[in-house]
């Protein structure tokens, strides 16, 4: 959990989630709506994406929500005008559909990014900017677990353009004096993700399935080796990092501290969910393309500098989420 000192630094400060009525941006919405931040969410509302208004039922008063693309620049030149803190999260983070469909990932995620940044520089310099990528830059590894100063080797274009990105936020802090954090998540998993499709989030799609009794699906011999961080987890971390003068102008993996293979996280969500079974499957010809074996993060450097680590364990977590789609079902499929 976020230290209350912690969290009391964004009372009252003007904050600008993108990508917020998402899955991470909105239970950072939740987390700062509890020390009365002033949060605006902006959200262009993509199908398949995840964006959902149930997701801030809770604090549905307390924020205001901006339907609206970070690709535009008069939307972005308002969006950023003011603000303190910027957590940007919006992006197509979707691994597979690039492989036939370059442009969505070029276009958002680089052009959104540097959108973003550019109205930052012209409108509002002094704000502080917190920047979301993906362990997928790192590709695949030859040592483990995976430290910040890894060779990179994106292995889609995906992964590609969140580098991209990461690189742009880096230009402007070193640059133009816009400072951002950059986080490298690994496979974060929780409530409020969306759950029609298997394109992102494996472990919600996994409990998905069990939810409804169903087969879940694991790939090749099951033995390959991830980290996997509890949302709220995650939420804490980029609210930690946010806060620490010491952290900007870094860039921190972000994962669990106990790496799972995927035959221990298929068990673990059909005993907690008491429902549904697993079974080995051959990989698909998309997801072999992109496959780069075992991953787990090195996440001593953000313990270090900002003082996080994770608080919940995977059965905690697991049962957490399971209990949320349990009484919500019916808002996420």
């Amino acid at each position: 959990m976020v230290a209350r000192e912690i969290l009391e630094k964004f009372r009252g400060k003007n904050v600008l989630i993108t990508g917020g009525l998402g899955f991470i941006g909105s239970n950072l919405a939740i987390a700062l709506a509890k020390v009365d931040a002033n949060i605006t969410i902006l959200d262009a509302m993509i199908k398949g994406h995840g964006g959902n208004q149930f997701n801030i039922e809770p604090i549905r008063d307390k924020v205001l929500v901006k339907i609206g693309d970070v690709r535009d620049q008069a939307t972005m030149e308002d969006m950023v005008t003011g603000k303190d803190f910027i957590f940007h999260l919006a992006g197509q983070n979707d691994h597979v559909i690039s492989l036939t469909d370059p442009f969505p990932d070029i276009d958002i995620n680089i052009k959104g990014s540097a959108m973003l940044l550019f109205c930052c520089k012209n409108r509002n310099p002094e704000t502080r900017l917190v920047y979301t990528g993906t362990r997928g830059e790192y590709g695949a590894v030859k040592q483990l677990p995976v430290t910040e100063e890894a060779p990179i080797n994106p292995r889609g274009i995906y992964e590609l353009s969140s580098l991209t990105a990461q690189q742009l936020f880096k230009i402007y802090h070193d640059n133009h004096g816009v400072r951002s954090v950059t986080l490298r998540l690994t496979n974060i998993y929780g409530e409020r993700a969306q759950m029609n499709h298997d394109r992102f989030g494996v472990v919600n799609w996994f409990i998905r399935l069990a939810l409804d009794n169903q087969s879940i699906k694991v790939f090749g011999d099951g033995l390959l080796l991830r980290d996997f961080l509890y949302v709220q987890d995650a939420v804490d971390a980029i609210i930690m990092a946010a806060a620490s003068e010491k952290a900007y102008g870094e860039l921190f993996n972000l994962g669990g501290d106990t790496p799972l293979n995927f035959k221990e996280l298929a068990g673990a969500i059909v005993k907690t969910t008491g429902s549904g079974n697993w079974e080995y499957a051959p990989f698909s010809a998309e997801r072999a393309k992109l496959e780069p074996g075992d991953f787990y993060s090195d996440i001593s450097k953000i313990n270090r500098i900002v003082g996080w680590k994770p608080a919940y364990n995977i059965m905690q977590g697991l049962a957490n989420t399971i209990d949320y789609y349990k009484k919500y079902r019916e808002q996420y499929w």
